[in-house]
Formats: C-alpha cells, structure tokens, sequence
C-alpha cells in the first residue's frame, strides 16, 4: 500500500510517499481503508520533533518512533481480527489513531475497535475525518473543564481553526451565548456557524473592552493569563487547549495557583481520545447541530504541503487528505 512516511525529524521535507506493507489486524484490530484523513497541529509538532516535549511524550526521542503520521480518519471496515465485537466488514467507519499508534496518512491502517465508531450516514468521509481529534478537544474544553451550563457567555479566542470552529458550534449546542474572536477575513464564517457576536482581534482586544465572560477557551493566539482572567466574570472558567508556548505553560505553571487564590478557575486542557466522545460527536453531527468547516483538500501525496499550509497557522477550519483507491466503491 502507499503511506507517507518519515524516518527523522524535521520540515515537511522529511516525508515521503512510499510503498509499505499493508496491515493485518490483530485479534482486537479493525483493518480500515482510509478513504480521508486530516492533518492537526499534532503531526506538525510530532513531524518536527518541537517542542521536544513531544519527544518526552512518546514520539522517540531521537528519531519518530511511528513512521507514519495521520490521527483522524475516516474509511471503510476492510476486515476485522477474531475478537472484534463491534464493526463488520463493510461498515463505514471514523476515529482517533492518536492513542494507539497513528497511521493515519495511508491506504490502510489497522486501529483496536475502542479508536473507531460508525460514520454518521449523513456527512461525507472527507467531513468525518475531520471531527475526531479537534472536536473532543473542544468537547473537553467546552463540557467537562469548563462546565459549561445553558444561558452562559462563552468566548472563543481562535475560533477559526480547526478546534475553534467546533468549540463555537458546540457551545452553541449547549445553549450558550457565543463570541467568536478571529481575524477579520474570518468574521463572517464564525457567525455562519452560529457565533452570536465576532470580535475582529486585529481591532479590538476583548481583553480590554469590560466585558466579562463566564467561560473563555483558549485555542489559539497569545494572551497573558492575567489578562483572561480580567476578563471573566466572577466565577468564571479560563481553558487554555492551544496557542503559543508561552500561553501554554502560563496556564499549565501559574493556572492551577490562581485558581487558589480566588473565585476564578484558571487551567488548561490535556485533551484525551475517547470513544464515548466521540460517539457525542457522532450524534451532533447527524442532527446537524455540528457541520464539520473544511478549508483545504490535498491528495495523499501531497501531504508535505498540507502540512506547510498547516503550519503556517492560517487555516480556517480543517485541512483534509483525501485517499483514492482504485475501486468503484
């Protein structure tokens, strides 16, 4: 089968599209032939190798442990190992390869059945493969850190991206009243998928205005922890689940003491795969309470320039790798 793969860290320069051997799963496995895959801000930092946390974390600490990157995917059940329970070959599938393994960006890969739940029929393989990862990031954020309730105003700093724009749609799904902040060629797309008020960043700094929000999810950009905490109201919630490193680590280092010292919880969000949220997002997706916002399409073999448009930190929603067979299916 065809994978892009990579040997040792660095630029977009380091994968290359090559035959491997295609999978067979194991007993507990569900081999899939991947029809779209998306690319996250995970595979950028995991592809570098930066920040070496990463390293830290399990990608190898000298050169990439897993050869192919690729968590989100969205395919076809091909075959299924002897203790598989759940999925039957034919069964169209979606899910998050970021706990067992990757693998994604490939004709096929083989995933446990816990990393994988029925596509919803409605939306196309390209929109479901770019759900997983981002969405239950924002799901996370959104429900379980910032314990979102109805009627609360919620902002999202980086409601553009990937995690932004469903982090807006899920708030929404929770009855909140919801500020988008993105850039100004972004405005009308945050309020087409329901944000009730934008806030160009480029001309106003939310930070500043006096406004006061009950939750804030950070996704992108920088601003000083002091500064969101301003800008909550009194009991309110900061989630910080991306943007610069500095944001990052304020949250991480100075987040967990300001939360003692007063009403105001200040943290930031590890998010986790998990099928039960993603099943969540399933039923979000087939009611239409959540559309999935695709920016950009590449073939398989150009993924190197998927992930450069990536990295450039301009995509607006999601970028999709789409995965041709030579079938009729």
């Amino acid at each position: 089968m065809k994978a892009i793969v990579y040997y040792n860290y660095g630029s977009p320069d380091v994968l290359e599209l090559k035959e491997v051997e295609k999978p067979t799963p194991k007993d507990n496995e569900v081999l899939v032939k991947v029809y779209a895959a998306s690319v996250n801000y995970a595979d950028w930092g995991f592809m570098r190798g930066k920040p070496f946390l990463v390293r830290l974390m399990g990608s190898g600490l000298f050169k990439p442990k897993n050869k192919i990157l690729g968590a989100d995917i969205a395919g076809r059940v091909e075959a299924v190992g002897r203790n598989i329970k759940q999925f039957q070959p034919g069964d169209e599938v979606f899910g998050d390869l970021s706990a067992c393994g990757w693998g994604g960006f490939a004709e096929y890969v083989s995933a446990p059945e816990n990393a994988l739940v029925l596509k919803p029929t409605n939306i196309s393989f390209e929109e479901a493969s770019a759900v997983p990862l981002a969405a239950v990031t924002a799901l996370q954020g959104i429900r379980d850190k910032g314990q979102i309730q109805p009627g609360q105003k919620v902002l999202i700093n980086g409601a553009s991206g990937g995690v932004g724009t469903f982090a807006v749609q899920i708030a929404k799904s929770f009855g909140a009243e919801v500020t988008a902040v993105c850039s100004t060629r972004n405005l009308d797309m945050a309020h087409s998928i329901g944000a009730d008020q934008v806030i160009d960043y480029t001309q106003e700094d939310f930070t500043q205005s006096g406004q006061r929000y009950d939750l804030i999810i950070a996704v992108n950009g920088y601003h000083p922890i002091s500064d969101y905490k301003r800008a909550l109201s009194t009991e309110g919630i900061y989630v910080c689940t991306g943007g610069s490193m500095a944001q990052i680590f304020q949250s991480m280092l100075l987040g967990p003491w300001m939360s003692m010292t007063g009403t105001k919880k200040m943290g930031n969000l590890a998010a986790k795969s998990n099928k039960k949220d993603l099943a969540f997002m399933k039923e979000l997706l087939e009611v239409g309470k959540v559309v999935p916002v695709i920016d950009r399409r590449y073939p398989l073999s150009k993924v190197a320039e998927a992930l450069g448009y990536l990295g450039e930190g301009h995509a607006r929603g999601k970028v999709v790798i789409t995965v041709e067979h030579n079938d009729k299916t």
